[in-house]
């Protein structure tokens, strides 16, 4: 038998009956059983590893495995998915070339970059690629709150303009997403990484740092572009915004929203939906407008945006260009 670093699988179940399972590779959800020489080893490490929070990171052998850890009815359960020894380049994603190229052009943006869609879909992977992509391209600060860390961003960085680019990961201290947010916006960072929007404090501090010459990329599980701006909007209604001032700061802060899932079977590979808002505030967009208005019904306006960029034309005209 083989070692676990040998086997190819993206994500592994160890059972509270010492059985590990993975992904068959021949069905869209069925698992087969692995059996390894090291699975004493694995699971120890992975007991080894648990620092009293269900999620967090462990390296063993030469990977990085992302691990949830729950008590069941018969014992202890890991899921542990393997992570990349290296952050990818966002231009081998398989996003769209158009989407790709329309994001990157962000870097010296502020606002909120928000992806959305179903857990395990790849979002948090796709924001980091992002992340190195700009901290390669301008430099800068970079701050992490992610739970645990996913991608190896943490580092130093040089720049294709000279300078250099620093990037700090992070853990929300006591689980308080929001606190962990007020104290990146105290080191000035030029970017913001939060690995997801899951408290109304967090939701609240996201609006008010992408309205404050931050870039903030974050994810949320959500259905739907519609679904993602909505929850965006009730998680901060639940802290200390109103639904106007929670509309009105994620109309204004705004850069775009990515729903991402996967597709397929062996290959598996990104489908995604998407809408952007003028990254000129001075100028008035429609996906501005129908946040702030609460009307938010876009399936024409990603129609549209997805048409002109397919055929490669400009996203916003130039308003000098008339």
């Amino acid at each position: 038998m083989a070692k676990i670093d040998e086997q190819l699988f993206s994500d592994i179940y160890f059972t509270p009956e010492q059985v590990i399972y993975v992904h068959d590779g021949e069905t869209r959800f069925g698992l087969k059983q692995l059996e390894v020489d090291d699975a004493q080893e694995f699971r120890d490490a992975l007991e080894k590893a648990y620092n009293g929070r269900s999620s967090y990171s462990m390296a063993y052998g030469s990977t990085m495995y992302r691990v949830e850890r729950v008590v069941t009815l018969t014992g202890i359960h890991y899921s542990a998915r393997r992570m990349p020894r290296k952050t990818p380049d966002v231009a081998r994603l398989g996003l769209p070339e158009a989407v790709t190229n329309h994001l990157i052009s962000l870097n010296r943006e502020s606002g909120l970059i928000l992806w959305g869609g179903p857990t395990g879909a790849g979002k948090t992977t796709s924001i980091s690629c992002l992340m190195r992509k700009y901290l390669e391209r301008e430099g800068g600060f970079a701050y992490t709150i992610e739970d645990p860390p996913e991608m190896p961003l943490d580092g130093i960085y040089q720049s294709k303009r000279g300078g250099l680019g620093l990037c700090k990961q992070t853990e929300p201290d006591n689980n308080d997403w929001g606190e962990s947010l007020k104290s990146a916006l105290r080191c000035r960072p030029r970017y913001i990484l939060v690995g997801e929007i899951r408290t109304p404090d967090a939701a609240s501090q996201i609006l008010r740092a992408a309205t404050s010459g931050h870039l903030v990329l974050s994810t949320i599980h959500a259905n739907s572009v519609e679904d993602a701006l909505n929850s965006v909007i009730k998680y901060a209604m639940s802290s200390d915004l109103s639904e106007e001032l929670a509309a009105d700061l994620l109309g204004r802060g705004i850069l775009g929203v990515i729903h991402q899932k996967l597709q397929g079977i062996k290959t598996m590979f990104p489908e995604v939906r998407f809408v952007f808002a003028n990254p000129d505030p001075t100028v008035a967009d429609q996906l501005r407008i129908c946040i702030r208005d609460r009307q938010i019904a876009l399936g024409t306006l990603m129609e549209s945006q997805a048409a002109r960029m397919y055929q490669g034309k400009p996203l916003f005209r130039d308003p000098e260009a008339g």
